[in-house]
């Protein structure tokens, strides 16, 4: 895609004036206009090249959004064209401070991008090592 066709995509954070500002670094929701290309994700697991799995949330959620990178770059997207996330985290004891780090992964992340974010808890995902996953949605 040329410089020229991006920037026929517009891109604006949604945030009515009618409700509170979002709980923590996202947006409401995400307006893109004139979009010609929509990348959407499976649940992006925290799964090494050689299938091992990080013991430590933190270091999964930073597996997951350098995984997520990769399956952008493959379709020449990078995190700056997200604009949807929905990440499961599984519930534990140290609840709070999973969804912490967690949180602060995708900031790290996405930097100064306000995508619209949802977090889900959840019992359990598709193997016990993995104690979250990311879904993205990107637009450009």
């Amino acid at each position: 895609m040329t410089s020229q066709d991006k920037s026929l995509t517009t891109r604006t954070e949604l945030a009515p004036s009618t409700m509170a500002p979002p709980a923590a670094k996202y947006a409401h929701g995400v307006n893109v206009e004139g979009a010609r290309q929509l990348v959407f994700t499976s649940g992006v697991v925290p799964v090494r090249h050689d299938g091992s799995v990080p013991e430590h949330i933190c270091e999964q959620a930073r597996l997951v959004w350098q995984n997520i990178t990769a399956i952008l770059a493959e379709a020449s997207l990078s995190v700056d064209d997200i604009v949807s996330v929905t990440t499961y985290v599984v519930v534990a004891d140290d609840l709070a401070e999973r969804l912490r780090l967690v949180m602060a992964e995708r900031d790290s992340a996405l930097g100064e991008v306000r995508a619209a974010s949802t977090l889900v808890t959840v019992p359990a995902l598709a193997q016990p090592a993995w104690k979250m996953e990311i879904a993205v949605i990107a637009a450009r």
